[in-house]
């Protein structure tokens, strides 16, 4: 089978109803996408296919011949971070850590297609579960990346003092 991964062109064995996340994980070593559910529920999994986020765990990578796959490995790099990236470490949005792959994945797709999104845009883009709750700083960050004005009631900072 032959995928377009990070803009490689890249060849595997797998077999055909293998879910993506699998041959990303274990026959490409690209691990920076996460298994969290295997039901397409949490996005700890959230890849790009053709720029839309998809959830690698229930896509099978057969579907995604002729098509370009974008994964975290390839959203910025320590010399050049993404706009998300430096947000995310501005606004504090990591707690465990384990969800923010897919986090940002799901933003990325977001803000590529809708540069200044609204909360209603970004609550129904980025549905992630985060299991430390960190949805408000997740918010803030994309405003932030992104731009936009983000209300004082919604800074994490003033939550925590209140």
């Amino acid at each position: 089978m032959n995928l377009t991964i990070n803009g490689k062109a890249v060849q595997t064995d797998a077999e055909p109803d293998m879910p993506l996340l699998w041959v990303l994980r274990d026959q490409l070593n690209l691990t920076g996408t996460k298994f969290g559910c295997g039901v397409a529920a949490c996005g700890a999994c959230t890849v790009h296919v053709d720029g839309v986020a998809v959830r690698s765990c229930v896509t099978p990578a057969s579907a995604l011949q002729g098509k370009s796959i974008r994964t975290i490995e390839s959203l910025g790099t320590p010399e050049k971070p993404h706009a998300l990236q430096l947000a995310w470490v501005a606004e504090q949005v990591p707690q465990c850590g384990y969800c923010q792959s897919g986090m940002l994945m799901a933003a990325a797709a977001l803000i590529e297609r809708k540069p200044k999104p609204s909360d209603a845009d970004i609550e129904e883009a980025v549905s992630n579960i985060c299991r430390c709750g960190t949805y408000q700083r997740v918010r803030a960050a994309i405003h932030r990346a992104t731009g936009t004005v983000v209300a004082q009631n919604s800074s994490p900072t003033q939550e925590v003092q209140a």
